[in-house]
């Protein structure tokens, strides 16, 4: 929805509703759109990598191959007991 200025300065608070809701707002100057309106987000905390060294210990045979795994994913079907 487009709305000229002073429509806004007179409507602001339906407007705002509208935008709540979900409708978009553009608020027009001389018939060029010169503002949206958008709901207030609260901002969003950055996150701060890594934090937890020292905590998680990967074992030193986390990436050998388990032969019992390979097998089972080698010598399966699809379907079993499908032939």
């Amino acid at each position: 929805m487009k709305v000229n200025m002073h429509e806004a300065k007179s409507q602001l608070s339906r407007l705002a509703k509208l935008a709540r809701e979900g409708e978009e707002v553009v608020i027009c100057n001389s018939g060029q759109p010169w503002v949206r309106l958008t709901p207030y987000q609260e901002p969003v905390e950055p996150r701060h990598p890594g934090g937890l060294e020292g905590q998680i210990v990967i074992a030193p045979d986390f990436d050998d191959d388990d032969e019992e795994i390979t097998a089972a994913f080698e010598n399966s079907r699809i379907f079993p007991g499908a032939d």
